[in-house]
């Protein structure tokens, strides 16, 4: 009897209350009152819940009723139940205090720039709350959230290059920051103007993309067109530092922060490093845009709406 727990969790949790209810007062007329309801409605409630479990839960007793043994069974595990129930809506309410581990995937930068200041104010104000950080590109984030595997990504997309929109997720923003043509230094002299005329200047170099995310060459390519010419892709990878080695190497050229917002991890005198060039790019702009994105619904939970305010302030 009631070993199928598939079959009670799909209970109406209120007709379990009113069973318990019944199993305490000891008769409907009672339970109505109580629940300030008719002995009819809770009549037909105990009578919905035996078909649901397809076995009586009270026989006749003169002209008052009880529950039968699985009637009084069943009400035991209604105890439980409901009280676990009532926990979890103290636990996930608004109001409730924050509390579990929230799994984030984000981009580098990301995480140093804007998570880790939080995590460590967490870890004094709320350490019931827990972060767990993957360090990983927006479509490797994204592929993770949708498949449950983390409550947050921390993702970015470019102005010119924006992420394709999902109605199943919320997306916050939380800053953006404008990108430069990193070049050699030599190679710099004399080169000004719009992007396109920037762009133009390196039409036989090498250009640089990113490894793990092609928004960087969207973005590159678009400019490119601007200025009347393909680039040639020619290295693809994902640090930012490496970026800069092959730039001093004159391998090639390529996006990165125009200010040091971008380098977390350095000081501001380190951004960049020597032998690298930022040539702005204006007209159009470049505005690399971060953004927190979670699973439509998941906002209300305490400890990442606590996350996410907090990422935001």
């Amino acid at each position: 009897m009631f070993e199928d727990h598939a079959q009670l969790i799909t209970m109406d949790t209120r007709r379990l209350e009113i069973l318990l209810e019944l199993s305490r007062l000891g008769s409907m007329r009672a339970v109505a009152d109580h629940l300030g309801t008719t002995t009819s409605t809770v009549s037909q409630q105990i009578a919905k819940l035996a078909h649901e479990i397809g076995t009586p839960l009270v026989e006749p007793v003169g002209r008052r009723v009880r529950l039968t043994p699985a009637g009084r069974r069943l009400a035991e595990h209604a105890a439980a139940i409901v009280s676990a129930v009532e926990a979890a809506h103290v636990d996930f309410g608004p109001d409730a205090h924050p509390a579990g581990v929230v799994r984030v995937s984000g981009f580098a930068t990301a995480i140093r720039r804007s998570l880790l200041p939080v995590v460590a104010e967490l870890a004094d104000s709320h350490p019931d709350v827990t972060v767990v950080l993957y360090e990983h590109e927006p479509a490797e984030a994204i592929e993770l959230l949708a498949a449950d595997v983390v409550d947050l990504a921390l993702t970015y997309d470019y102005n010119l290059a924006p992420a394709a929109t999902d109605s199943s997720l919320v997306t916050v923003p939380l800053w953006s920051t404008p990108w430069s043509l990193g070049v050699s230094r030599h190679a710099a002299q004399g080169v000004h103007g719009d992007a396109p005329r920037v762009f133009a200047a390196f039409r036989d170099h090498d250009w640089i993309g990113n490894s793990r995310n092609s928004a960087d060459e969207d973005v590159l390519r678009i400019i490119a067109s601007m200025a009347g010419f393909e680039p040639r892709m020619t290295h693809q990878c994902d640090s930012l530092d490496l970026v800069e080695d092959l730039i001093v190497a004159d391998m090639g050229v390529g996006l990165l922060p125009a200010v040091a917002a971008g380098y977390p991890h350095r000081s501001p005198e380190r951004a960049p490093r020597e032998g690298v060039a930022l040539l702005p790019l204006t007209e159009p702009d470049v505005l690399l845009r971060a953004s927190a994105r979670t699973r439509r619904g998941r906002t209300g939970w305490p400890p990442l709406a606590l996350l996410l305010r907090r990422l935001t302030a």
